[in-house]
């Protein structure tokens, strides 16, 4: 039976697929592109003991529906960063999340943050893309991805200025991220199988990312608690999605994150 990861990688490698642009130029625009604004670094340049907030743009997902579905992306990110959040993630995937570029540009836009874009690179033109359209990181999911192209993937973004945050689930993926010279590891505790959330994932995870790099936790963040547990753990920065972008206040929400790590 087909995963939601697995239709949704079905549908990504078929538009790479049917992408008849040459790569080297796309290089030679990605190269020329304005200067990123420093994700990783954004994410280190934290007060000791605070959690830096990585906050999404996210309207839908294909497991818990429509969150936001009209959000506006330019205000959503003035919120978040009135909040303090470090960094944003803004889904640029259309069928399954209902995100777009326009929602990033209009995002970074918005603000002086760096941002993520959040989908699912399968390809090396959706690597230039990122640069392209604006994005200070790219997501490489080790999951979707086999070792040749996760090693080439985070070599080019970090060639045309790039960060990538690598994405693991368990130990077997972090020893392949490991492997390309990961920097920016981040543990997704939903599994991408079933969309179901390991809440202790991250946790046990935490003390097998060897330093220097940087730790991210990711989905299942449900306000400070979860975030005071992860920041314990050793996370330097949490990717926070559903709980900010329908909380009431959404600088508030930021806020309450930002506090969870205060006497740690």
């Amino acid at each position: 039976m087909a995963t939601y990861l697995d239709r949704i990688l079905s549908d990504h490698r078929a538009l790479a697929s049917s992408d008849d642009r040459g790569l080297e130029g796309l290089i030679d625009q990605a190269r020329c592109a304005p200067p990123t604004r420093g994700f990783d670094l954004a994410l280190r340049d934290r007060p000791a003991g605070e959690p830096a907030v990585i906050a999404e743009v996210k309207r839908r997902s294909p497991s818990r529906g429509d969150m936001a579905a009209d959000l506006d992306p330019a205000e959503t990110a003035a919120q978040y960063a009135l909040g303090g959040a470090a960094c944003l993630s803004v889904l640029t995937d259309v069928a399954y999340f209902g995100g777009s570029v326009d929602d990033l540009v209009a995002a970074r836009g918005a603000v002086s943050i760096p941002v993520l874009r959040k989908d699912f690179t399968v390809d090396s033109r959706d690597v230039c893309d990122a640069r392209i359209m604006g994005a200070d990181a790219v997501l490489l999911i080790v999951a979707a991805l086999d070792d040749a192209e996760l090693a080439d993937f985070h070599t080019l973004a970090l060639e045309i200025g790039l960060d990538a945050l690598v994405e693991v689930h368990d130990e077997a993926e972090l020893d392949r991220a490991m492997a390309v010279g990961a920097r920016l590891v981040g543990v997704n505790q939903r599994d991408l199988t079933t969309f179901e959330v390991d809440p202790e994932r991250a946790v046990r995870m935490a003390s097998l990312i060897p330093e220097p790099a940087t730790r991210v936790a990711e989905s299942g963040i449900s306000g400070p608690r979860d975030a005071a547990a992860l920041v314990l753990a050793g996370y330097h920065a949490l990717l926070v999605g559903e709980s900010v972008v329908t909380a009431g206040d959404r600088a508030d929400a930021i806020k309450a994150l930002r506090g969870a790590g205060a006497g740690e």
